[in-house]
């Protein structure tokens, strides 16, 4: 009781008179919750609650920023970068996002596109010869053997690529005969398989779906990482690093922590909390993969995503830097899923059932139905490690959370800070 109270303090605290403070290297100019249009009280429980499950063992620590109209209202950090350690989480602890490496791939891309160097409905055969020119699609029986293939009705195009509408299927996500040729995910295929590999394989296996057809989770944006990188001839770390981290002051974001920064890294509980069984984050991201996938590799500090997602507010622009035109930027954050195509991204993330998709991350077109609160326009993509942010439009509102809770619990997490925000907001 007595750890309990005590971070509850801390988190009030810090959430309501710490806001003031300009701390050295934070990503926006503080203002004070209430300056902002949230109640004092009502912000403080976020703090409270994040406390609350920390001392509970519900989730080892995390690290909360919250933006509104340019202004940085909270960044801040909660019990542990590393429990059974015990060392304390800080703010600029460093965490693998996991799939919110998506959105960064896919800006990748697009700035590739705005040079002339890409047309993002041109087949990915043009772009990476000798790969997905002659696809064929799996036609399957009830129980998911594989009955013959027949030919794909298009080409596979970047933008199947960026919408996971390619038919490029994560093979941990099904027990078909299509889904075992396939590696289980993003993390697994560049731990196992060199970049050349990856596209071999997946080039040769059949297809689950019609190019076009399902939105359906899978490799699209590992194809569209190695993709860049062939037109670029450089990693797809490197150029990232040149077009988007290093103008927007991502300086702790990349495709692995280096041993100078290792001591910053966030370690998940080595056992899951709501089942007891031990739990490993993958990837390491201590240790380099055979290639950066773009699906899933990056890591990120609360503080260099915040800039990420700020840019994209801004239709592009952050701090002065430009990474992307304001025509381009609302064109990756606009649906792209007409009528014609299965929307299945509910079942990648049940927070985001009955969401749209832009280019490489979710998009509301709905006020209700869905599952989180927010604002027709808004848009996301968290990762499966635990990490979670999201963009309203509307509200100005800009939030990032960062945990490793690798297990179902990340699912809950999202629903609870999502509601915890919002019910904070007055005006």
């Amino acid at each position: 009781m007595v750890l309990k109270r005590l971070l509850s303090a801390v988190a009030l605290a810090g959430l309501v008179t710490g806001a003031h403070a300009q701390a050295a290297g934070d990503p926006l100019p503080r203002a004070s919750p209430a300056e902002m249009g949230f109640s004092l009280e009502r912000f403080a429980r976020i703090g409270q609650v994040i406390a609350r499950d920390v001392a509970d063992g519900k989730l080892p620590g995390a690290v909360l920023a919250v933006a509104r109209d340019g202004k940085l209202v909270a960044l801040e950090a909660y019990g542990f970068r590393d429990k059974a350690a015990g060392v304390a989480m800080t703010t600029d602890t460093i965490f693998s996002i996991a799939s919110m490496t998506k959105p960064m791939t896919t800006v990748a891309a697009l700035t590739l596109a705005e040079q002339g160097r890409l047309v993002v409905d041109e087949p990915v055969s043009a772009y990476l010869p000798g790969r997905f020119a002659e696809s064929k699609v799996a036609v399957l029986d009830e129980g998911g053997a594989m009955l013959r293939t027949v030919p794909a009705s298009r080409p596979i195009t970047v933008r199947d690529l960026l919408t996971h509408t390619s038919g490029l299927v994560y093979g941990g996500r099904g027990t078909t005969a299509v889904h075992r040729m396939y590696p289980a995910g993003s993390a697994a295929a560049a731990k196992a398989l060199t970049g050349d590999q990856f596209l071999d394989g997946l080039s040769d296996a059949p297809l689950l779906d019609q190019p076009g057809a399902t939105w359906d989770y899978g490799f699209g944006l590992d194809v569209t990482g190695l993709l860049v990188e062939a037109l670029t001839c450089r990693s797809l770390g490197a150029y990232l690093s040149e077009a988007v981290f290093q103008p927007l002051g991502m300086t702790d974001t990349g495709f692995m922590v280096p041993p100078e920064k290792a001591a910053r890294y966030a370690r998940a509980l080595p056992d899951d909390p709501a089942t007891g069984r031990p739990q490993t984050l993958e990837p390491d991201s201590t240790k380099a993969a055979n290639f950066a996938c773009g699906g899933g590799c990056a890591v990120s500090t609360a503080s260099d995503y915040l800039r990420f997602a700020t840019m994209l507010l801004n239709e592009g622009e952050f701090s002065g830097h430009r990474v992307l035109s304001p025509a381009m930027t609302r064109f990756m954050l606009s649906n792209q899923l007409g009528p014609q195509v299965r929307n299945r991204v509910g079942s990648a993330d049940p927070t985001r059932a009955d969401y749209g998709f832009g280019l490489g991350l979710a998009v509301r077109t709905t006020p209700g139905v869905v599952r989180l609160l927010g604002s027709v326009g808004d848009f996301s993509w968290p990762g499966s490690t635990g990490t979670n942010w999201w963009v309203d439009p509307a509200r100005r509102l800009v939030v990032v959370f960062m945990a490793h809770t690798p297990g179902p619990a990340r699912w809950h997490y999202r629903y609870l800070i999502n509601t915890l925000v919002y019910q904070a907001i007055e005006r």
